[in-house]
């Protein structure tokens, strides 16, 4: 199974929302938050980074036709 932009951004999108969400709930700063906000904190750093870090990973090239190469077009 390859990788691609739709999957990659099925995983971002919401990872983004989510630690958005989380990132805003630590900082909004209510009454009673106080013991939650590191959780809330460390929620957040992790769907940020793992929907960041998806955008790292190489895709796989197509396996039709072969790229050719250049040079090679001039030659003939």
């Amino acid at each position: 199974m390859s990788l691609n932009r739709t999957a990659k951004g099925i995983v971002l999108v919401p990872s983004l929302l989510l630690g958005g969400a989380f990132l805003s709930a630590a900082l909004w700063g209510g009454e009673g938050s106080q013991a939650n906000r590191p959780l809330a904190l460390a929620i957040a750093a992790v769907l940020l980074g793992g929907g960041l870090f998806t955008q790292l990973l190489p895709e796989a090239e197509p396996e039709g036709e072969p790229e050719r190469d250049m040079e090679a077009d001039d030659n003939s």
